[in-house]
């Protein structure tokens, strides 16, 4: 155990903490185009509503790790897509951002359906109000029903964020260097301790779930939509 522990803590802090940095970005670009799509599917125009509801039916239900192949196989391998200036890391940094592209696009799906669950809690009459005054539905979106609808689902956006903490494993897959690609590195060389090697990234990857469901609870307490 002792030689597995001097082998592996010294690259455990490294390789988890290109696992925050993966659920950070693809965290944020899924919040922002998540709710491009909730809008989108809320539209009063109808070729808006059928993209969006188009794109998250299908991809929602194409395999993460098929998305996140494609992203390196497909818009970088084939049409030369480049995500990271050109220099000694290119092929490690543009790794990265394709995989936190792949997990944008897959994640932002039930993004948008976790705030589409939360107009519904938002009173259609403010809405109709707003319409009534002349407002057009962009601001009645981002400015009525939009912050209602995000309060009132914080604590299921942190569900949707969590399983994209966990879903950053599968960046492996295009060689990034990640927590789990480094799990897979020890179980290869320690393989008479398979059971500590995974207790030691399970345990690591507890911490960051539930130091994650700790703040959103903290913040659905502190934002929650009184009745």
């Amino acid at each position: 155990m002792s030689g597995l522990w001097s082998d592996v803590a010294p690259q455990l802090w490294p390789a988890f903490w290109v696992t925050i940095k993966l659920t950070f970005w693809a965290a944020l670009g899924s919040m922002i185009w998540g709710t491009v799509l909730a809008a989108l599917r809320v539209s009063p125009v109808p070729v808006m509503r059928v993209f969006g509801t188009w794109y998250v039916n299908i991809v929602r239900n194409t395999p993460l790790t098929l998305i996140v192949v494609f992203c390196s196989i497909g818009l970088y391998g084939k049409l030369g897509l480049a995500l990271a200036p050109e220099n000694e890391n290119f092929i490690k940094n543009n790794n990265f951002w394709l995989a936190v592209l792949g997990f944008v696009l897959y994640t932002s799906t039930f993004v948008c359906e976790t705030l589409r669950s939360g107009f519904n809690t938002v009173p259609i009459g403010q809405a109709e109000a707003a319409r009534s005054l002349g407002l057009p539905f962009v601001k009645v979106f981002t400015i009525i029903v939009l912050p209602q609808a995000i309060r009132a689902v914080i604590v299921p956006l942190g569900s949707v964020l969590i399983a994209l903490t966990k879903n950053t494993t599968i960046a492996s897959a295009i060689g990034v260097g990640e927590a789990s690609l480094l799990m897979k590195e020890q179980i290869e060389n320690h393989g008479d301790q398979v059971v500590a090697v995974f207790a030691i990234f399970a345990v690591g990857f507890m911490i960051l779930t539930l130091t994650e469901s700790f703040v959103f609870s903290a913040l659905a307490r502190r934002l929650a939509v009184r009745r």
